[in-house]
């Protein structure tokens, strides 16, 4: 599973695309199909967590020859299928102060808000279940909101930090 925190300017748009993204903590692997959280940026004006994504189609960059050390970027469209309910952002992180004690919260402010640069992550089934809290639960009527379910009950299922890939496509 993966997160993604960017300029996210419309989160109810049908399609969105984010060009040349970096890619840290594996998000190198993200791969069509993959569902991926959606956070816009607080740098550039947005709130945090926004809306859960599919990616519809992934263009990775091409290495420019020459240069020994590139961080990894991609180009990924995305479809939202569920927005968020509840804030998650870096006030709200940033509050958590016991950097050991393996809770989810720390994985994202860690990953997301130590460099503040915008980047795609990959992100532990921990973190999948706890992101999943931000969204309306069981019983929603929509068939996106039941996606957000599947995840949230089997978030090993979309992969994990130290997987290549998710095993759903």
């Amino acid at each position: 599973m993966f997160a993604i925190k960017t300029g996210i300017n419309n989160p109810q748009a049908a399609l969105s695309t984010f060009v040349e993204q970096k890619t840290t903590y594996g998000g190198k692997h993200i791969g069509e199909g993959d569902p991926i959280f959606g956070f816009a940026s607080e740098n550039e004006g947005g709130a945090g967590l926004v809306a859960h994504v599919i990616v519809t189609s992934v263009e990775p960059k091409p290495v420019n020859r020459g240069i020994n050390r590139q961080t990894p970027r991609v180009s990924i469209t995305v479809k939202p299928t569920a927005l968020a309910k509840h804030a998650l952002g870096r006030n709200e992180l940033k509050r958590i102060r016991e950097w050991n004690d393996g809770r989810p919260e720390i994985e994202l402010n860690f990953k997301f808000y130590r460099q503040a640069t915008n980047k795609i992550v990959g992100i532990s089934a921990e973190a999948v279940t706890f992101l999943g809290r931000f969204f309306e639960r069981q019983g929603a009527r929509s068939s996106a909101n039941r996606g957000i379910q599947l995840f949230t009950e089997n978030p090993v299922l979309y992969g994990h930090v130290g997987t290549n890939r998710s095993i759903l496509t």
